[in-house]
């Protein structure tokens, strides 16, 4: 696999097209990841988060075709997605959440998060639990924080993170009508228009490119 961050596969796949496997061992983190691992685990408490740390996914490897998308996951410790710069490929699903008229659903994360914290995010997004089918995830993580089950959804890209963490993309697309309700994982939330060019100045870049990178496959 490729060893800098970037765009790693591009779909839209299907979600009955993505195929996962899981390996049986747990990952083995090198000495000092699992130092790194517990000192941002423990300042991460130490704002008041009530993260506790546990076992979730690592992407191993991933073939994809414009058809098909497989992943092999493996057990590995949740809190290594911590790492500022070394998060051992850690994968997350990122559910982004479209109206039936194109807007996009955004929030601010609290200020607790281990992710994002403070700061306007794009849909849903969680780690991936293990032996769970990363499609799952996406809507799972939308019914938890968004309290709405998608009317169509696709999976649309593999992304690696600057940081080491790899993240699943869907996108899914509500019925018309659908009210989200946000979980105390957000503080505020609001519909940007569809034309990404007309976002409010709270979507930093990263959050405008992802949507620009989706307006092109709408």
């Amino acid at each position: 696999m490729e060893s800098a961050s970037g765009l790693l596969a591009r779909g839209p796949w299907d979600p009955a097209r993505v195929e996962v496997s899981w390996r049986e061992e747990p990952f083995q983190a090198p000495a000092n990841a699992v130092e790194a691992a517990d000192l941002a685990l423990d300042a991460l408490r130490d704002r008041g988060s009530p993260s506790h740390d546990g076992l979730a996914a690592r992407l191993a490897s991933y073939t994809s075709s414009g058809e098909r998308l497989e992943l092999e996951l493996q057990p590995a410790r949740w809190a290594l997605r911590l790492i500022p710069h070394d998060a051992a490929r850690s994968i997350s699903a990122l559910c982004i959440v479209r109206a039936a008229d194109g807007r996009w659903l955004a929030g601010r994360r609290a200020a607790w998060l281990s992710s994002w914290a403070g700061r306007w995010a794009l849909g849903a997004g969680g780690a991936i639990e293990v032996d769970e089918n990363p499609t799952h995830t996406l809507g799972r993580e939308l019914l938890e924080e968004w309290s709405v089950q998608p009317e169509r959804m696709r999976v649309e890209a593999l992304v690696l993170l600057p940081s080491g963490v790899v993240l699943l993309v869907g996108q899914a697309w509500l019925a018309a009508g659908a009210s989200p309700v946000p979980d105390h994982e957000h503080d505020e939330f609001a519909w940007w228009p569809a034309d990404v060019e007309r976002w409010p100045v709270q979507a930093d870049e990263p959050l405008r490119r992802m949507g620009r990178l989706l307006s092109r496959s709408a």
